[in-house]
């Protein structure tokens, strides 16, 4: 009996994917539920499941076809046997093709690995971008073997083949096809610069309370809640806080009415391979330290492997990016539509200050708060930046809500 395998029914905003990668091979045996291929939209990664047992027969749709809700990419056949397959080249024991993520498998292809050299980490054995990194990192540790008598080596040389150098005078270039969720992105960022009137406003925090306070409860806090104390958690308290006094940044235009949220939907904005994306933790205001650390963990290792679903990266009344992850001392973040304002972090790096009329070294961090001044007025801008500032400087204020 032949069984369609078909795309996944999409939500309303998605129109369409791109078939990312196939899993299987015609002839091959599958099992209920098990992942057959992926689609990538514009927002999240889809997975295709296998209907029911039995052997793939026919792919009707190849990798990079455009697919739309419901559309049949392939056969399964319950009552077929599996071709037989061909008898290993070197042993008896060779290892089954892996199941590698979207992301490991672009990392594999730019260093010439293949998946058998690899042992997966995920469920299932997937292998993960983490271990592709940790196949690299045991490569360049790894000498390349020399013959007798030897020779001086200058550096361990890779197991795995490099790209040759362009011979002298040629200009090489690469082109590749914008992935769905890079062109979505791109989109959005022009919008909002030909919508909205974006300012920025820039100030300087004192993060050296908020460092003692980590440094003093840190350890107690992992071992109680099995996560690690970050400075996003304070910044989200002091963003929910700040929200609560200044309203009009926690709003968002829709055509000529404001809405005033009564919630407080906070955007993590998180890089990944395929591009960005912003997973959102509902209800800040009602979650504790802990949870919002163990969210944004839980966040930030599924958007690498786009495992984030649609309803976890739709909505956010309002957007934290730190830029100071990848060493970025001062920039101007972009609204993240339809919101009114997005607050951006950077490094943290020790300055000379004064207080009290003496020069001190304190680790300092600016702090940009880009707006969109048809809705903010500068006063209420600078305002709502002071504030998380002077919550920051004097953390105990998080806890007492004052």
């Amino acid at each position: 009996m032949s069984t369609d395998i078909t795309v996944p029914v999409f939500p309303e905003s998605v129109t369409e994917g791109t078939l990312l990668t196939w899993h299987k091979r015609p002839g091959e045996p599958v099992t209920r539920g098990e992942l057959l291929a992926e689609i990538e939209t514009d927002k999240v990664v889809f997975e295709v499941p296998a209907p029911v047992d039995g052997t793939l027969t026919e792919i009707t749709m190849p990798v990079g076809a455009v697919v739309k809700s419901g559309q049949v990419v392939g056969h399964l056949d319950q009552s077929a046997k599996a071709a037989p397959k061909p008898a290993p080249a070197v042993s008896e024991t060779a290892p089954q093709a892996a199941i590698v993520m979207p992301a490991a498998k672009r990392m594999m292809e730019e260093h010439g690995l293949d998946a058998r050299q690899i042992a997966g980490s995920g469920k299932g054995g997937r292998v993960l971008k983490e271990d592709v990194q940790q196949r690299l990192d045991i490569n360049e540790s790894v000498p390349a073997p020399v013959a007798v008598p030897p020779k001086p080596v200058s550096a361990p040389a890779k197991l795995v083949p490099t790209p040759t150098t362009a011979p002298a005078g040629e200009r090489p270039e690469k082109r590749v096809p914008m992935t769905r969720l890079r062109a979505r992105v791109a989109e959005r960022l022009v919008e909002a610069q030909h919508t909205a009137a974006i300012l920025t406003t820039f100030n300087e925090v004192n993060m050296q309370p908020v460092m003692e306070l980590r440094t003093r409860h840190r350890e107690r806090f992992e071992k109680e809640h099995g996560v690690r104390l970050g400075f996003m958690s304070f910044f989200v308290k002091a963003a929910v806080e700040a929200l609560r006094h200044f309203p009009e940044v926690n709003a968002s235009i829709d055509g000529s009415d404001i809405v005033y949220h009564g919630f407080y939907d906070i955007g993590i904005a998180v890089g990944t391979p395929r591009g960005l994306v912003v997973p959102v933790l509902r209800d800040a205001d009602r979650l504790s330290m802990a949870e919002i650390e163990t969210r944004i963990r839980d966040f930030g290792e599924r958007a690498q492997n786009g495992r984030l679903t649609l309803e976890e990266i739709t909505g956010g009344t309002f957007t934290i990016t730190n830029g100071g992850v990848f060493g970025s001392l001062l920039s101007t973040p972009i609204l993240n539509p339809p919101q009114a304002a997005i607050l951006g972090m950077h490094k943290i790096q020790e300055r000379p200050v004064a207080e009290k009329g003496q020069v001190v070294i304190r680790p300092v961090m600016y702090l940009a708060l880009s707006y969109d001044h048809r809705l903010i007025d500068g006063r209420e801008a600078v305002q709502f930046l002071v504030m998380i500032k002077e919550l920051l400087e004097d953390p105990a204020r998080l806890l007492l809500e004052i």
